[in-house]
């Protein structure tokens, strides 16, 4: 039973913080950005927070990361005036990878055809 307030905890957070990013944070790193997924820890006093970035250039990669250390206290703030927990979690950020890696196995596939 206490998986399932994991992942219901894990999805508000999610759509928390993309609403934040969209609303309150004015840093331009952080345009563009979206959460993917979030992942909680058992006691839920950390969450793992997946992004992507719409340009795929390193630098805008970079920039993005930092933009949101940056703003992770205003995230945090916003996040406890919504989510009615004990203790807010502390966020890490980490970009997505699963839809480049998804991408290039989908061209990998479509070259196969093509031979």
């Amino acid at each position: 039973m206490a998986n399932h307030r994991i992942d219901r905890v894990g999805m508000e957070v999610k759509r928390e913080v993309n609403d934040i990013l969209k609303k309150k944070v004015r840093d331009p790193r952080v345009e563009g950005i979206t959460i993917t997924e979030v992942q909680m820890l058992g006691d839920l006093s950390a969450a793992k927070v997946y992004y992507t970035v719409m340009s795929s250039l390193a630098s805008d990669n970079q920039k993005a990361q930092i933009g949101l250390e940056k703003a992770k206290g205003t995230i945090k703030r916003e996040l406890g005036k919504t989510l009615t927990l004990y203790k807010i979690p502390d966020l890490i950020f980490e970009k997505d990878e699963s839809i480049a890696y998804g991408n290039k196995i989908d061209q990998l596939l479509r070259d196969l055809d093509k031979k």
